[in-house]
């Protein structure tokens, strides 16, 4: 009986036969090595202590210099380096957990994986001969989960199989033609994979041969762009050059139901652009020459259509576009100039335009629109808030109105200077210019609140984070306190709510949200919005993350801060305060809030009296609850009666909750005699937050 006494464990271990491996455990024992299940012949520990190993585990080399790694020989490590979060095989892609190869620059392996492809680059196919070649078809054939050698226990079906079924461990393409099959390993592998050349020339490159090794620098392939985290590939080291096996024998012909003519193979030693993404391609094209257009392999079959969670018509895959359509030629994403006479996606509905790859950069923003569904249209019908106009005047406005979130007529006036002080309630804005008012109680719409439609689909949505499906129905409400999930503040407001997922957006972030630009007063240029742009807010010197940005001004504005109120009320000065932006004058002194009296940043906005010459931090104007309209009442807490919404001061009696003075928002019951009184945090509910 052969003793070995083997790497990482203390005592003694002996070559067991498949008897004496059925004596230790009934025979169901894992590798302490590599984890999978062990078949004899295999080594047991002596002392019976639970130690076991695969035969080529228990043998497998300290060091081992593999031919596709030639940087650097692979250590065997009895567990990933300390500095490790996760540690992942460069091969197979699944989680190491123990006993590894690994390289200083970065690369890991299972034992297994490191042994199975050493013995690929060593044609050492005898050492495989526990592969059997298989047919492809076994992945489409549902028997082949009936035949009684594949089994549930086998490493190929476990739970570390990762949904590789199907893939080639290699190259990590599909199945084609042959395949190395194994049930004791686990891995999938073309035939032509495991028989490829360790060196080849290459029309592609013909400077250097080409090596077949690990893609241990994590590069791009150079024909299709795509970076390869696992498997191997061609490379040349020299160049820092990679391609992927695939991609060194790409199909001579391709049709595909996108384009109505078959595209042909044509190498090429010089860059080309691609006339259907407008990008850069190498040495790899394929040409159509009925319509006289070259293109990348990857490109042929770009969706024809497809819908954009940042607009809310379909857009259309065109190789040229006509410069009439548009007046403007910026993407809507990158807000970089598009070539009309390359690729994009555009809607001629709206004259917008997209980068092809600005439109797919990130899967879960748009959805493909099927063969099926071409002809199908989603169309956005308004369903007016007015519900009743009963009197118009010469102009056909309406001046006496019903709307739907309010049970009297209402009445439009201009007159400021009476309702200056008043908010609306749909946005919770102050009165200005033509609004509606009732005039049998305190409430006021804005003559654009009030014409907003009940329903309106809203494109910039995914419900729960799920990948965009669509575009989705939200309805206008103002039915109870609501989170905004833009803003995040608490509103009793009007606010459009989604129809699936029931998340709620206020009225301000609602509608510049909608837009592709917006414009800010003392600014002359459209602010848009940069997707992919990480800075500072140059209103409240905050990190943000896609800001709306004029890139001509290199001004940089948080949603939070483009949502800011223009013009406001407090009890600081008898006068508006108008948010201001402009240096007023460059004394120290001045660089002080009038509220909380500490220093400004004479950088960022501020609310502003011209008169008095107020200046407040736009916190201390605003405060916790902005979108809260004093005076409203709230019918969802527990006390029988109304309550309503005021500021009071430190005299005023103490909170019933928690017994200190009513200061900043509270609740005031509105019962005659009751003296129930507050603070707002005291009474909000729990599921707010």
């Amino acid at each position: 009986m052969e003793e070995l006494k083997n790497y990482g464990h203390q005592h003694p271990l002996l070559m067991l036969n498949e008897e004496q491996l059925l004596g230790n455990g009934n025979g169901v024992v894992d590798c302490s090595r590599c984890g999978e299940k062990v078949s004899a012949p295999c080594f047991g520990c002596v002392d019976c202590c639970g130690f076991y190993l695969h035969k080529t585990c228990a043998e497998a080399p300290l060091e081992l210099n593999h031919p596709f790694h030639r940087h650097h020989p692979l250590v065997l490590l009895q567990n990933p380096p300390s500095s490790y979060t996760r540690c992942v095989c460069a091969f197979c892609d699944e989680t190491c957990e123990k006993f590894i190869y690994h390289c200083s620059c970065g690369l890991d392996f299972h034992i297994k994986c490191a042994l199975f492809t050493f013995n690929i680059a060593e044609r050492n196919l005898k050492e495989l001969e526990h592969v059997a070649l298989e047919d492809p078809s076994f992945s489409e054939d549902p028997s082949f989960s009936e035949d009684p050698s594949f089994s549930e226990d086998s490493s190929f079906s476990s739970e570390n199989d990762g949904g590789n079924l199907g893939k080639c461990f290699a190259c990590w393409e599909p199945l084609a033609s042959y395949t190395y099959f194994s049930l004791a390993c686990g891995f999938n592998l073309h035939k032509k994979c495991a028989e490829l050349p360790l060196k080849m020339g290459h029309v592609c490159h013909r400077k250097h041969p080409l090596v077949l090794q690990f893609n241990s620098e994590r590069l791009s392939c150079k024909i299709c762009q795509v970076t390869q985290q696992r498997g191997f590939l061609y490379g040349c080291l020299p160049c820092n050059l990679a391609i992927h096996i695939d991609c060194l024998s790409p199909l001579p012909v391709i049709e595909d139901k996108s384009h109505q003519h078959p595209f042909t193979l044509l190498w090429r030693q010089i860059p080309f652009i691609c006339d259907a993404c407008g990008t850069e391609g190498h040495h790899v094209a394929y040409t159509c020459g009925t319509c006289s257009i070259m293109i990348h392999k990857k490109c042929i079959s770009l969706p024809r259509i497809i819908l954009h969670s940042w607009h809310i018509h379909r857009l259309f895959h065109k190789y040229l576009i006509h410069n009439e359509y548009f007046e403007s030629l910026n993407c809507l994403w990158c807000h970089e100039v598009v070539d009309t006479e390359l690729g994009s996606y555009f809607c001629s509905d709206c004259n917008v335009i997209f980068h092809v790859n600005c439109a797919l950069k990130m899967e879960q923003l748009y959805c493909i629109v099927s063969q099926e569904n071409e002809d199908d249209k989603s169309l956005d019908i308004p369903v007016n808030s007015i519900t009743k106009v009963l009197e118009t005047n010469d102009d056909g406005e309406a001046t006496l109105i019903e709307h739907f979130k309010h049970k009297h007529y209402l009445m439009l006036s201009d007159n400021t200077r009476e309702h200056g002080d008043k908010c609306c309630d749909g946005c919770l804005l102050l009165i200005s210019a033509k609004f509606y008012h009732c005039s049998r109680c305190d409430f006021f719409l804005h003559k654009s609140c009030a014409e907003l439609p009940k329903k309106k689909l809203f494109p910039k949505h995914n419900c729960y984070g799920n990948p965009f499906s669509g575009l989705k129905l939200f309805i206008l409400t103002s039915d109870c306190m609501f989170k905004c999930d833009l803003c995040r503040y608490l509103s009793n407001g009007f606010s459009y709510k989604c129809n699936e997922c029931e998340s709620q957006l206020c009225l301000r972030c609602f509608a510049p949200i909608l837009q592709d630009d917006v414009k800010i007063p003392g600014h002359k240029h459209p602010l848009l919005i940069y997707y992919d742009y990480k800075g500072q807010c140059s209103a409240c010197g905050k990190d943000t993350y896609c800001p709306f940005r004029c890139k001509d001004c290199n001004i940089h504005l948080c949603v939070w801060c483009v949502v800011r109120p223009i013009r406001v009320r407090h009890k600081c000065d008898k006068h508006l305060l108008t948010l201001t932006y402009d240096k007023i004058n460059d004394y120290a002194k001045y660089h002080y809030c009038d509220i909380c009296e500490k220093e400004r940043d004479p950088k960022n906005w501020f609310y502003y009296c011209e008169t008095c010459d107020t200046s407040a931090h736009v916190d201390c104007i605003l405060g916790k609850y902005p979108l809260i309209k004093l005076g409203s009442i709230y019918n969802e807490g527990e006390h029988p009666h109304p309550l309503i919404f005021v500021k009071k001061f430190p005299y005023y009696p103490g909170c019933v909750e928690c017994g200190d003075p009513c200061e900043d928002l509270s609740l005031e019951c509105a019962e005659p005699g009751c003296n129930y009184i507050t603070h707002w945090k005291c009474e909000k509910s729990a599921m707010l937050w």
